[in-house]
């Protein structure tokens, strides 16, 4: 595997497929490179802390950083490419951000107000800067993987399903800092019950109260959207999912579950 410090040492030719990161990797993200490899011979990964995405300069500064244990797992998970780029390389001058619109200002977007602009703007740059063919992204961050579909590009953007551990927590870098995991799983939980209920409302009934049975969560939100414009679901919806948000001793953690095996 080669490891770039600046786009120019690259020399990406031809088609590759790219897997944008911010570093902390664990099995996700191995996930999302071994699925690149189904693309292309040639996959670029990226570790870049985008600071535009932090609007607390607080969790910026306590997002981990283990570059060494990055490089063996890109490596060994199929990477060709690691390029680590710095602030300078990706915002040469003045930034001029992306605007998320709507979506972006609901769900993540109402706790983390210009998040997603900052999400799309480092996107936009790692993509004219890489030039991939394809990218990959998690679905556990299903509202920011629709906002950048939605974004002018040429780039094949393509789905992940989300990595979980044994127990249903789904993989996070913040995982690493939580301290009380069984609070954190009542996510999974609240997510698989809904999955299991036959009714919209039912689901969004049984998915309320396994949420406020764990004293130790506290919600952002939690809602049964149609996946296709976020809009609350309606029963005859063909494509419904759960999304869930909420805090664990400081930690904010997301998850989603597709509910068409359930709630119809």
């Amino acid at each position: 595997m080669k490891i770039a410090v600046s786009a120019t040492e690259l020399t990406v030719d031809g088609a590759c497929a790219f897997v944008p990161t911010m570093g902390a990797l664990h099995a996700g993200h191995a996930s999302l490179i071994k699925k690149a490899r189904e693309y292309s011979d040639r996959v670029v990964v990226s570790i870049f802390i985008n600071p535009l995405q932090f609007e607390n300069k607080d969790d910026l500064a306590k997002y981990p950083r283990t570059p060494e244990f990055d490089i063996e797992l890109a490596a060994s998970a199929g990477a060709t490419d690691l390029w680590l780029p710095n602030v300078d390389e990706i915002y040469p001058g003045e930034v001029t951000k992306i605007s998320a619109g709507a979506l972006g200002d609901i769900y993540e977007g109402v706790k983390r107000p210009g998040h997603f602009d900052g999400v799309l703007t480092v996107v936009n740059r790692l993509f004219g800067l890489v030039k991939p063919t394809w990218a990959i992204f998690g679905e556990k961050d299903f509202q920011q993987i629709t906002l950048i579909k939605s974004m002018k590009s040429d780039v094949q953007i393509i789905g992940a399903p989300t990595v979980r551990d044994a127990d249903g927590l789904a993989l996070s870098s913040r995982n690493v800092r939580v301290s009380d995991r069984n609070a954190a799983l009542v996510i999974y939980q609240a997510l698989r019950a809904a999955a299991n209920e036959k009714s919209i409302d039912g689901a969004r009934s049984v998915m309320a109260e396994v949420l406020s049975s764990e004293g130790s969560f506290t919600l952002d939100y939690a809602e049964i959207i149609n996946e296709n414009n976020f809009e609350k679901a309606q029963q005859s919806d063909a494509n419904k999912r759960a999304i869930i948000a909420g805090w664990v001793n400081g930690i904010r953690l997301i998850d989603n579950m597709p509910m068409n095996g359930g709630a119809q």
